[in-house]
């Protein structure tokens, strides 16, 4: 039901106009999500979130005296796809800012485009790190805000001696299953006791690959799964899970890109006790995501729930707003020096900081699935900053990015130079 709701949704390319004001009177803010495709069933929720947040600003006169207008595309869940209305978004709609994308392979398709052209763009959703753009901030996790607290707490509070990471065939997780093999054999957990599976987008049959999964553990030792699959497949592997009788008691699953969202297409009935982690859940206790919860149930139907991405979007937006105040014009790279700094409380009681390498310091969290589609927040750290290098690949632990002080993004601590990350994806 969903994802129908998600692909009808998706269905139209909007522009969002603001009648009473020409178009040199409003600052355009472009929307690059998915409303179609496989994707649209995360997507579509930041597209909405992106329209609610624009209609509050504009509540309170909008920013520099202006009125906000979303220009809205759908790039479909077609990576190439990503790259041209990027484009068009910037040369024909002329927007000031971007938010959007959510796989690593689509903000890859965009990012040579935003070089290119100067633009700007914040990207919502963990992904696997790697990379620092003078023209994007990455306001979702990276690795060390997800995927490695989330493996100390298979090991440390689990008791998991083996591995099956499982994800969708593209680079945000292979790349992070990479830094997690590494991390893991650090951890002294042998090469045999992690077995890694890539599935196309929108694959549907799990019961070989679950079976596998339950085969690992045959010698009587404790297995997890640590799940980097993406988009509408996720229906398919949890349904498995359940039909062959799997509880989380017996083989627990970490998911990465499983939030409140995917979880309301499913019958969560038999996923209790499984788990992701998050830098933010709906249930998390403050007043000020209290607040968030209700303007967007007001907005949007009790039904709809909130996510992790979602509340990305909520800072950047919020962190670029009071950038373009503070650097008084949307010019790209004065924004940029004025984002870096910024600090804006996040809504799980805390306040997120932006870094010199365009990261977030974020807390992470750890939920556990309930029968509703809700997660029950089981583990919480103060605030992480977010590194766009890891520690746990050679090649990557040289690297630092510092756009305040190096002006760089790819900084080498041993020949002390910046090298110039290429842009040929």
């Amino acid at each position: 039901m969903t994802i129908l709701k998600s692909t009808l949704a998706g269905a139209m390319v909007l522009t969002m106009s603001l009648p009473a004001f020409a178009a040199e009177d409003t600052i355009k803010v472009g929307v690059l999500h998915s409303l179609s495709g496989t994707m649209a069933i995360s997507e579509t929720t930041l597209k909405d979130t992106m329209l609610m947040l624009i209609d509050e600003q504009n509540a309170k006169g909008g920013v520099l005296g202006k009125q906000l207008e979303a220009v809205v595309v759908d790039p479909a869940s077609d990576w190439p796809l990503f790259a041209e209305k990027a484009r068009e978004l910037l040369t024909v709609q002329d927007v000031d800012v971007m938010f959007g994308c959510w796989t690593s392979v689509s903000r890859k398709s965009v990012l040579p485009v935003i070089e290119e052209l100067n633009g700007l763009l914040f990207y919502p959703v963990q992904y696997e790190g790697e990379e620092s753009s003078k023209n994007v901030f990455y306001t979702g996790a990276a690795p060390n805000q997800q995927a490695i607290p989330a493996t100390d707490y298979f090991l440390d509070e689990l008791g998991v001696e083996k591995f099956a990471l499982l994800g969708t065939d593209y680079v945000y997780p292979r790349t992070t299953n990479n830094i997690l093999e590494s991390y893991l054999k650090s951890k002294g957990i042998a090469e045999e006791d992690i077995f890694v599976n890539y599935t196309p987008f929108g694959h549907s049959d799990w019961s070989k690959i679950v079976a596998d999964v339950v085969a690992l553990g045959a010698d009587g030792k404790k297995v997890g799964v640590i799940s980097t699959i993406n988009g509408d497949a996720n229906i398919g592997f949890y349904k498995e899970l359940a039909a062959a009788g799997i509880s989380a008691d017996d083989i627990p699953v970490v998911a990465f890109s499983v939030g409140e969202e995917e979880l309301s297409g499913l019958d969560t009935t038999n996923l209790v006790g499984h788990l992701a982690a998050w830098n933010y859940f709906q249930s998390a206790e403050s007043d000020l995501n209290d607040e968030f919860v209700a303007a967007w149930k007001a907005k949007m139907g009790d039904e709809r729930v909130t996510n992790d991405p979602m509340e990305a979007h909520y800072i950047g937006f919020n962190m670029w707003v009071n950038a373009v105040e503070a650097a008084g014009t949307t010019d790209v790279d004065a924004v940029s020096t004025a984002m870096i700094g910024q600090e804006y409380p996040n809504l799980t009681g805390g306040t997120a900081v932006m870094l010199p390498n365009h990261h977030l310091a974020k807390p992470v969290l750890i939920g556990e699935i309930q029968a509703d589609g809700q997660f029950d927040i089981i583990s919480q750290t103060a605030e992480v900053p977010g590194d766009a290098w890891t520690d746990f690949l050679p090649e990557s632990a040289v690297l630092k990015s510092d756009w305040k002080d190096l002006g760089c993004g790819m900084y080498n601590t041993e020949t002390k130079s910046c090298v110039q990350l290429k842009s040929n994806y």
